[in-house]
């Protein structure tokens, strides 16, 4: 096989060292552009799991790359005036032009050709080559040349960054948060060799224009940056090497493969620098390319496995980088957090580390995390403990006059099984259960107002005696059984509504027994749902009495807090997004006319639900959709609903149009409240693919939310907040009477349960690499 690679980099040097070893009789020519020893940037990093990788794949090569290697364990946060170190990271740093030259021995040592300085733009140079892999880096001009076929999708980010170095020497991973006189700068540094260190240098756009570095030369930026980095720096100057500033593109492509050429490395995929994966995702890239040859020995066959089988892993490492760098995009949002809040964000921001793993290899700084929560609570009033404080979860809250024992919540969740309306005995047992289970909050599922404005026949209501009268039972169990308070959300399903039950087709029609349905305009769900009437003012009024009507009953039920559901496409959210309300009246157009009759319904109840209750609203902060609500215009919706009275925003997405495309993951919705609850300054509730108390901790502990809302974990383990506070020792949780047996014998059990598990982890764990440097006597880190 004659393969070409275009592109002389880490990922196109790696793959021709990995397909010569499979094959050697192969003939394989690296084309790259430059000099043989030029290259860009300064260092290049790696955790130890990606140095494992590489030590199975090429040995020779590893060996020579270890051996230049600087490691460190420890990641530093300098923010206002303070530092914080968390070990057990396992990084390593190398000089990128060491890497290559590494790379390139190794190749030639093999029999790969290399060519440099050669007019990679010629394809006749590689005309008959069997495989051409295009690996020419971010900029690919092949990649654009082919476009067509590959239609990538470049995302240019906002912020401005820039790539310099310099001689100062470091001991960690170092993140610093600078305030200036024009706004934030951060930088991200590491060493990679004796006396050199890589400083990427990142802003947001109105602090680069106001410090004026969109005019000034590569010297004058490095000047600047020494000037507002110099406290740290001790003298230690500025290095540059094509150092400009610019904005970082995401790079994805909907194809990999064409014909017998095959994206790699970043000119397939990028990943931001602030996970440090570029150069392990393009190497890793090169062994999953080695890996498909491997198993089939075709062209055609090797780059379809390649293309299926990489394509996951790759879009995992992107999704954690997306969520990363949007963190460092809104630094701004934590800048008054207390300093060791926001180093906990730091580091747990794209969501590889938590609260729990965190602890195991940081307990001290942990411990000083839940103390800077724990005083947040001091300050709403509470006497909590400041000096053995439990876990955040475990932290009461207040929302008016009603006091939250816990920040766990049974998320609303439908049901689909009560008969005209009615709540029944499944719903006494579903509610009283997570009630006595232990959540602080438990919500209902969106009760409607009318029989017209249910989603489905099973759908509960709030329009009738015989309604409210169940509704009083359950809530009167919950309060005799618990010390949980249970919220009733009320809605109306508008569009989405005289559907099937969930189990029999969500949000498909119904094929006989429809009612008729409205909406703000009458556009259909699916193209072949009922068409919704636009709702007309007079009905308007009616819908709001009905609301009114049913707060009345929720009060008379005994409700500790009452929800207004404005989310999910129902018929207050149809008002709110632009994708669904194309009214010409007061109602449409301006988003301050949208929100106008949701802000309407609940001002009315407002009126008539006690002014010692607390009210929340639920928003899709986002429609997922081209031209839908984004999260810029959620905040603006929370703050409209904030002045109006409202003492909670629940945070969720979507679910607004069929052509949404949300991009799932792990607490995917999480940043969505973390951006409403910081910008817009009020509490939020999180919801979303959050399943675990671990999780829910990271969530409170970094301030992304107020309160964690748990769904399907619920539907399961009705007891999960129970069983929580046994595992983190959070004694003070109320426990019916009929139960203190068993909460006695978990809580005896899961002492030793956890320090198993903790004592497992850590024998499970690996040395870093750092680690085992000092057990030998060697410094991990090269000396200035």
């Amino acid at each position: 096989m004659k393969t070409a690679i275009i592109g002389g980099g880490p990922a196109g040097l790696y793959f021709a060292i990995l397909l010569k070893k499979l094959r050697p009789d192969s003939s394989i020519t690296v084309y790259e552009r430059n000099r043989a020893d030029e290259t860009f940037g300064f260092g290049v990093v790696f955790s130890d799991a990606t140095l494992d990788n590489f030590e199975k794949y090429d040995l020779p090569s590893y060996q020579r790359i270890v051996r230049e290697f600087a490691y460190w364990d420890d990641i530093a946060i300098h923010f206002r005036g303070t530092e914080h170190r968390i070990g057990g990271n396992g990084f390593c740093g190398c000089s990128r032009r060491t890497l290559l030259l590494i790379l390139q021995d190794r190749a030639g040592e093999l029999g790969v050709t290399l060519r440099y300085e050669a007019d990679v733009d010629d394809e006749s140079l590689f005309a008959d080559a069997d495989l051409v892999v295009v690996a020419d880096g971010i900029n690919s001009r092949f990649r654009e040349r082919y476009a067509d076929h590959f239609q990538p999708e470049v995302d240019l980010r906002p912020n401005k960054f820039t790539w310099m170095g310099s001689t100062k020497p470091l001991d960690a991973f170092t993140f610093i948060f600078q305030e200036t006189e024009w706004g934030p700068f951060i930088a991200h540094a590491y060493q990679y060799e004796t006396n050199r260190s890589t400083w990427v240098f990142e802003t947001d756009p109105a602090t680069f224009e106001r410090a004026g570095l969109k005019d000034k030369s590569e010297a004058e930026s490095a000047a600047l940056m020494e000037q507002i980095f110099g406290w740290f720096l001790g003298g230690h100057r500025i290095l540059t090497n094509r150092s400009i500033w610019r904005n970082f593109p995401m790079i994805r492509n909907k194809r990999w493969v064409m014909g017998n050429k095959v994206l790699l490395g970043d000119a397939k995929a990028s990943a931001h620098f602030s996970i440090g994966s570029g150069t392990k995702l393009a190497m890793e890239d090169a062994i999953a390319l080695y890996e498909s040859f491997r198993r089939n020995s075709s062209v055609e066959g090797a780059l379809a496995l390649y293309e299926t089988g990489r394509r996951e892993e790759v879009e995992k490492t992107q999704h954690a980088a997306d969520v990363s760098l949007v963190w460092f995009e809104h630094v701004a949002r934590f800048w008054d957090f207390d300093p060791v809040q926001f180093a906990f964000g730091v580091m747990t921001r794209a969501k590889a580390i938590t609260y729990d793993n965190l602890r195991l290899r940081a307990p001290e700084f942990v411990a000083a995390v839940d103390q800077t929560f724990a005083k947040q609570v001091r300050r709403q009033g509470f006497d909590v403990s400041v000096e053995s404080p439990t876990v955040p979860m475990f932290q009461p809250f207040r929302l008016r006059d009603m006091t939250v024992a816990n920040r766990v919540v049974v998320s609303p969740m439908d049901m689909y099984s009560a008969k005209d309306g009615v709540p029944n005995d499944f719903h006494l047992v579903h509610y009283g259960s997570r009630a006595t289970g232990g959540a602080g909050l438990v919500f209902t599922e969106m009760t409607c107002v009318s029989p017209e404005a249910r989603i489905t026949l099973g759908c509960t209501g709030l329009w009738n005696d015989e309604q409210e009268a169940a509704w009083k039972r359950i809530v009167d169990f919950v309060h005799a059984n618990s010390a949980t308070k249970i919220c009733l959300q009320l809605g109306h399903a508008g569009r989405k509504g005289a559907t099937k039950l969930m189990w029999e087709g969500i949000d498909r029609p119904l094929e006989e027994g429809a009612w008729d349905i409205c909406s703000a305009s009458p556009i259909p769900y699916f193209p072949d749902s009922q068409v919704p009437r636009e709702v007309t003012r007079a009905e308007l009024d009616t819908i709001k009495t009905q609301f009114v009507e049913a707060a009345i009953r929720g009060e008379r039920a005994g409700f500790d807090m009452l929800e207004l559901h404005c989310a999910h496409g129902y018929l207050l959210a149809s008002f709110i997004s632009p994708l669904t309300n194309r009214r010409t009246d007061e109602y449409g157009g301006s988003l301050e006319n949208r929100l106008r009759y949701p802000l309407e319904v609940f001002d009315s109840m407002r009126e008539v639900w006690p002014a010692h209750k607390p009210m929340s609203v639920r928003i899709s902060a986002t429609d997922w959709a081209e031209g839908g609500v984004t999260g810029d215009e959620a905040v603006e919706i929370a703050r409209a609903f904030a002045e109006h009275g409202v003492d909670l925003v629940d945070v969720s997405t979507g679910q607004t149009v069929r052509e949404a495309r949300p991009i799932y993951g792990r607490m995917f919705q999480t940043p969505f409240s973390d951006q409403v609850r910081n910008e817009a300054q009020v509490a939020t509730m999180c919801v979303g693919n959050i399943t675990t108390a671990d999780q829910v901790n990271t969530i409170l502990a970094a301030g992304r939310a107020d309160f964690v809302a748990l769904g399907r974990p619920h539907l399961v383990d009705p007891f999960f907040t129970m069983k929580a506070a046994a595992w983190y020792g959070a004694a003070s949780i109320h426990c019916t009477p009929q139960y203190h047996a068993g909460r006695d014998q978990i809580f005896r059990n899961s002492v030793r349960d956890r320090q198993d598990l903790e004592e497992l982890k850590i024998k499970a764990k690996p040395k870093t690499r750092a680690e085992l440097k000092m057990e030998a006597g060697e410094k991990p880190l090269a000396a200035e």
